[in-house]
């Protein structure tokens, strides 16, 4: 199978910290890859609310997360500092790519980068719903 290269812009307009918790780790002692869809996670909320908006209130429809990829570059681990850039990428009708990268804040060292697929949702309706041209105006110009 092909390894995943994703391609993350140099500049995310984004950024915000994250320790690294015991928690967060694996039987290996660095950071498990499903605690880092969860940090990734955690950025996105920050991310939104940096904008004013919630994950279930962007411009009054919530988004989903249709799908997610992401890349190891380095290890992680307890005790450290993330830095989570991100960013959105990829606009379309009903969603965009948060484009995201992770590193260790006291060495720089790039730990991760990935990309996670959000379409916007009527939660009212429960159905996919079109982009908000709001949304998409404030991420271009960031």
């Amino acid at each position: 199978m092909a390894r995943i290269k994703i391609e993350v812009p140099e500049s995310l307009p984004f950024s915000t910290e994250l320790p690294l918790y015991i928690g967060h780790m694996n039987h290996g002692n660095h950071l498990d890859n499903a605690r880092l869809l969860s940090l990734v996670s955690e950025a996105r909320v920050r991310w939104l609310q940096s904008m004013g908006y919630r994950e279930l209130d962007v411009e009054g429809l919530g988004i989903l997360v249709a799908d997610a990829a992401l890349q190891y570059l380095s290890e992680a681990f307890h005790g450290e500092t993330m830095a989570v850039e991100m960013g959105a990428d990829d606009f379309n009708k009903y969603g965009c790519d948060v484009v995201w990268r992770m590193r260790d804040k006291a060495s720089g060292r790039e730990v991760a980068r990935g990309k996670t697929g959000i379409v916007f949702f009527d939660y009212g309706a429960r159905r996919i719903a079109p982009m908000p041209e709001v949304f998409r105006r404030r991420c271009a110009a960031a």
